[in-house]
């Protein structure tokens, strides 16, 4: 039985949600920010949305339940490795990856999430080979080796002299053919060659034998297979290793193995430092920068942030407060995302459209200086806090 492909499942999933939905392609590629058309394509399985912020705005429309989206984020990020390890591109569509939970929690709450049975130990990769005792060389790899014949060796025909082959033990001809042998003896020039292949060997061998006597290996755990798909609502030693290498890049969040929104927060916030595509998906490009150990995730603390927003909003400092502490916990790396796919960025929680028009990007507003006088320029133009409703009615 033909195994089913990873996208075929994903795409399936789509199409049972938008079946019990009971509406069409074009009204819930309105809610969700994409085309009718795109939508299509990811239903029928012709190709996979590019990121999974718009899987997220899809399935929230659909009424997707808590654990209908962490299943669908699962056979998301399976689709989309599979995709790319075959060399298939992605719909050329919009976004990238975060989940909306309410004052650092799942709304839907990530009890009874099983655990996924992954070895605690780092799987070792193939190391560095030593093309030595029978190793593969580059272009050796499916062929047999050579029996009966010569070997080229540069040295004219004729001379009816035996030479050994770089790196065969074995005597050769230059006629192709085997010496004589004389009885059981061997001659002493053939002895002679014989040493000096094995000394040869001996010192071919110590110069390509990897430092500290044993081969290279790979022990960076999210490039073993265990960790090929780290996912939403997973809980393993794989996100365990993802919290603490982000962790190690400074970002203030807790370790325990279990992939919710804070981590999956983070590690969008890493992306975009990283001047990778923010797609809150662990692809080996995260997995490079973040062994890399290059981006730097420190920032303000609230405290400070706070004492910022009091300067800055001098007319009504303790709305100001409230408003930035409602949107992001005072936090300069907070996202979050919109129901129409856009998302939000930094203290005052800048949406993609309102960076475009500010000139901004999310990088520069994860910068909390430029971010707090952005939101002043929004407040000033207005002259209240109208751009951030929902904190607003909350504080009233």
């Amino acid at each position: 039985m033909t195994p089913v492909q990873p996208d075929a499942r994903f795409a399936a999933y789509l199409r049972m949600l938008k079946e019990r939905s009971g509406r069409g392609f074009d009204r819930l590629g309105k809610q969700a920010g994409v085309s009718g058309s795109s939508l299509h394509r990811y239903c029928s399985g012709a190709s996979v949305p590019p990121d999974y912020r718009i899987v997220h705005s899809f399935a929230k429309a659909c009424g997707a339940t808590g654990e209908e989206q962490r299943e669908l984020h699962r056979l998301w990020a399976l689709a989309d490795l599979s995709r790319g390890s075959r060399g298939e591109g992605v719909d050329g569509g919009e976004g990238a990856a975060a989940v909306r939970d309410s004052e650092g929690k799942s709304s839907e709450g990530f009890a009874g999430i099983p655990e996924r049975a992954v070895p605690e130990t780092r799987a070792e990769r193939s190391g560095v080979e030593s093309g030595i005792g029978g190793a593969e060389t580059p272009g050796s790899a499916g062929k047999a080796p050579e029996t009966g014949g010569a070997r080229s060796t540069g040295v004219p025909r004729g001379t009816g002299e035996a030479v050994v082959a770089p790196g065969y033990p074995e005597v050769i001809s230059l006629t192709g053919r085997a010496p004589r042998a004389r009885g059981c003896r061997a001659p002493r020039r053939l002895l002679g060659l014989l040493a000096l292949a094995a000394v040869a060997l001996v010192v071919a061998s110590v110069a390509l034998w990897p430092r500290g006597g044993t081969p290279e290996v790979d022990d960076r755990l999210l490039f073993s297979p265990a960790c090929d798909a780290v996912v939403m609502g997973q809980h393993d030693s794989c996100v365990r290793e993802l919290q603490q290498l982000l962790v190690r890049a400074r970002a203030r969040m807790s370790v325990d193995g279990s992939f919710g929104p804070e981590t999956l927060r983070r590690l969008t916030a890493f992306q975009v430092l990283a001047g990778l595509e923010p797609r809150g998906v662990v692809d080996a490009g995260t997995r490079e920068a973040l062994y890399a150990g290059r981006v730097d995730m420190s920032t303000w603390t609230p405290e400070r942030v706070e004492r910022r927003v009091r300067e800055v909003f001098a007319r009504e400092p303790d709305a100001a407060v409230a408003i930035a502490r409602c949107t992001s916990f005072l936090d300069p790396l907070w996202v979050l995302p919109n129901t129409n796919g856009s998302r939000n960025w930094g203290v005052f929680q800048i949406s993609d459209g309102r960076l475009r028009e500010l000139g901004g990007s999310p990088l520069v507003a994860f910068d909390p200086e430029w971010n707090i006088q952005a939101a002043h320029r929004l407040y000033a133009a207005r002259g209240d806090f109208g751009d951030w409703r929902a904190c607003q009615a909350a504080l009233q």
